[in-house]
């Protein structure tokens, strides 16, 4: 920026000095003076009317991109590299191709649910598929009004889906197994339709199966379906579960087995999500930190579910509900112990149903206090643990010693009130420097698509994770940490 010392539009004004600079009175000095002046006015009115016209251009350029945003993606590359996948072949060797052995799965896309129940189910499902020696079928994860991240007036024509592979990759999405591992790979809904017609289908009714298995351990039901499946000679299966069976403590004891399964450990981020972590990797260092192979050693993350969820909450307390699958593992701390059932002679059943609301609000939608206490006791228990050091990735260079550090926050959660401004003005007066939420992530159209996937690989990634004891999110996240390796006493409940 420079200063002139004449005003734009000079007025009389005494002789004065601007620097070395004067001004003469000669007349010839006084025309070329004038002269000048009308250039420069000259040059400032072309150099305005090319702001003008510049202005419009500059700002219709994040108005597009919001636009584009709001527009769901058509992924065309992405569902092309689906359909070409190799196993997509008819000539292949038993078990896959034309003669080969699959197991749909229908309730996946039946069920009205979120993408972490589904994504709960698909995993399960493909490790029954993959014990069956049979081939997964995925299909697109098809949103649901209240869930789908952008408004209705964006898809009114159209039910908006989004291709498997842009959340994950493995084999639950088309990858390969291990080396030596002869199961038949996942295939596409499309290539299932092609290889087995509605004709050669065998449906199988779970009505059948269900009664003697209605409270039946995990490993129990998981056992009869396997044996079904594996004996069935249909090459062709169709099966539509519920997805009941997560919300109690009957899947806990698969957890053994389904950790080391080949589903678990060949999980993997999808390259969408990948791209949107290292776009906003950036927001997870803080000042004064040297450069780290992975700054998420040093963040907290909670997922604080809000909004809806009260609802859900006091449905849970009506029902005197547990914490939902994973959540369950008995070697995590924050246990939750629903309180005993009441029988039905208990006079004042209201009284009753009040006390249970209270208890689970506590846990389920803490409080923004509780929620900073909560916090507070998380960063101060891991750091003092002594099982463990800090990872070799991120070190204070200015300790003699290794010393973990954790000084960035980060807030997943679906509350767009003023209510999660206050809750980080309460952090923040606790101590925290840094504090990132979801809104800081910058995502483009795909990326947004799948922005409950970024935040589930960032509570993943995280040295820390609160979350939600009622939650699939959180249970989904306990299973990545705990299969990552991760200590329990990182993995933390309100």
């Amino acid at each position: 920026m420079y200063h002139r010392c004449e005003p734009l539009f000079p007025h009389k004004q005494k002789q004065r000095s601007c620097g070395s600079l004067h001004v003469a009175k000669h007349p010839r000095q006084k025309s070329w003076t004038t002269f000048m002046f009308i250039v420069m006015l000259a040059s400032l009115y072309y150099s305005f009317q090319l702001t003008r016209a510049a202005i419009p251009y500059h700002r219709s350029i994040p108005t597009e991109s919001l636009t584009s945003k709001d527009h769901p993606p058509e992924f065309t590359g992405l569902r092309e590299w689906e359909r070409n996948l190799p196993q997509h072949n008819l000539d292949l060797p038993f078990p896959e191709g034309e003669g080969g052995r699959f197991v749909f799965f229908a309730n996946s896309k039946a069920h009205p649910v979120g993408w972490n129940n589904k994504l709960n189910d698909m995993l399960m499902n493909t490790w029954l598929a993959h014990e069956s020696n049979r081939a997964y079928v995925f299909h697109d994860f098809v949103w649901t009004k209240s869930h789908y991240p952008r408004p209705s007036s964006a898809y009114r024509d159209w039910v908006p889906r989004t291709p498997l592979n842009a959340f994950i990759s493995g084999p639950s999405a088309g990858g390969p197994w291990e080396v030596g591992d002869n199961a038949p790979r996942s295939v596409s809904e499309d290539w299932f339709n092609i290889v087995c017609p509605k004709s050669e289908r065998r449906y199988i009714n779970t009505r059948d199966l269900k009664p003697p298995l209605r409270s039946a351990d995990g490993k129990v039901v998981f056992e009869t379906w396997q044996k079904l499946l594996t004996d069935a000679p249909e090459k062709c299966v169709e099966i539509t579960f519920d997805i009941w069976f997560w919300s109690g403590e009957r899947s806990v004891s698969l957890w053994d087995a389904f950790k080391v399964s080949p589903v678990s450990r060949l999980l993997g981020t999808s390259r969408l999500v990948e791209s949107a972590i290292e776009r906003n990797r950036r927001l997870f260092f803080t000042a004064g930190h040297p450069p780290s192979i992975d700054p998420f050693d040093n963040v907290l993350s909670i997922h604080v579910r809000r909004g809806d969820f009260k609802e859900a909450c006091l449905e849970h307390a009506a029902e005197n509900s547990t914490f939902y699958n994973w959540n369950l593992l008995p070697f995590l701390p924050d246990k939750f112990y629903p309180p005993p059932a009441r029988v039905d002679t208990v006079p004042d059943k209201s009284k009753i149903l009040s006390e249970n609301e209270k208890l689970y609000l506590a846990r389920c939608l803490p409080s923004a206090v509780s929620i900073v206490q909560k916090v507070r006791a998380a960063r101060k228990e891991y750091l003092n643990n002594p099982s463990f050091s800090a990872p070799d990735s991120f070190v204070n260079v200015d300790s003699r010693h290794s010393k973990r550090l954790l000084d960035v926050l980060y807030i997943m959660s679906n509350d767009g009130t003023e209510w999660l401004d206050d809750l980080k003005e309460l952090l923040r007066k606790d101590g925290w420097g840094r504090i990132v939420t979801g809104r800081d992530l910058k995502l483009n159209a795909e990326q947004k698509d799948v922005g409950v996937a970024v935040d589930m690989d960032i509570g993943r990634r995280s040295a820390v994770f609160i979350g939600n004891g009622w939650s699939s999110f959180t249970s989904n996240v306990v299973h990545r940490r705990l299969v990552d390796g991760k200590a329990p006493i990182s993995i933390r409940f309100w």
